[in-house]
């Protein structure tokens, strides 16, 4: 990918070798201060006990919501003496660059649509992160959070990505970016928010289906993107769309399972399948017309 001479983008947050902690300052305001109160009635006690429940759902999914619990949700972040690596700085100069042309690329198709496009910011960070959607670490992956409006990528997981999924290659990388920039276009757009109305009331496999339509339009964004950069801007090389594909395939939720040495459970799906991934990035890259990426209607 020829990315050295792109435009840098002022919109990324590097918070790497930091440490995301809790704060002291404040934690009376926060749920802890009401634990004695709410153990004085049966309601409270009940709502005490949803509380654990939901507090113990997140460290699961790789989520913590403890912050909350201390302080209203605000956690402290220190700085520690960090010197970055050559390649380390090079990686975090690469992903400014995608960052820029996602932005450069759908101010275009926002306008065309009649719209304006604002910019999200991208945080890099190191182990673990505090976002407005809670405390997360690097075993999560990258996500969007469309509390703040952020994307969250620890670097690391590229080494993953190449030397666990076989996925290896630059625009592989920007292909991530690049999905979860996508995930910020639905939240700008609203479809996010009529994703999260249209599960209420239904069963787990009816939201993972809903789900998986999700993240495959964020996909198919991500392949609208790709078509810019290679027929605007000429800045793909031979070879890149095939990185994306393989990026694609690794991250299917069949393949994932069956490398856990689980079953293939589709009911189970959150993301969809690596045939499915790859087609609707596909679709975007080939047609670079927003139109084609109603997953939804499909």
């Amino acid at each position: 990918m020829r990315w050295k001479s792109g435009r840098r983008s002022s919109n990324v947050e590097d918070r790497r070798g930091q440490s995301a902690g809790y704060s002291s300052a404040g934690s009376g305001s926060g749920l802890l201060s009401f634990i004695p109160m709410l153990v004085r009635t049966k309601t409270g006690r009940i709502m005490l006990l949803i509380g654990v429940v939901v507090l113990f759902g997140g460290k699961m999914m790789g989520i913590d919501l403890l912050p909350m619990l201390l302080g209203g949700g605000g956690g402290a972040v220190t700085s520690q003496p960090y010197e970055l690596s050559a390649e380390e700085k090079e990686l975090g100069d690469f992903v400014s660059v995608v960052l820029a042309d996602t932005e450069d690329t759908w101010q275009a198709i926002f306008r065309e649509q009649g719209g304006v496009y604002k910019n999200p910011t991208l945080v890099l960070f190191t182990g673990r992160v505090n976002s407005a959607c809670g405390m997360a670490s690097s075993a999560v992956g990258p996500f969007y959070c469309p509390g703040d409006q952020k994307l969250y990528v620890d670097l690391s997981f590229f080494q993953d990505l190449k030397q666990r999924h076989g996925a290896p290659g630059d625009f592989a990388q920007a292909y991530v970016i690049a999905h979860e920039v996508g995930h910020h276009v639905q939240t700008l757009l609203g479809i996010s928010d009529q994703v999260r109305q249209a599960g209420r009331g239904k069963s787990k496999a009816e939201v993972n289906a809903l789900s998986v339509k999700q993240e495959l339009q964020a996909d198919c964004f991500a392949g609208l993107w790709g078509h810019a950069a290679n027929i605007d801007r000429q800045l793909l090389d031979p070879g890149d769309l095939e990185e994306a594909l393989t990026a694609a395939t690794a991250i299917g939720d069949d393949r994932l399972q069956r490398e856990a040495g689980r079953g293939v459970v589709p009911d189970s799906f959150t993301h969809g399948t690596s045939a499915q991934r790859v087609k609707w990035f596909r679709r975007g890259f080939e047609s670079g017309d927003f139109a084609a990426c109603d997953t939804f209607s499909e």
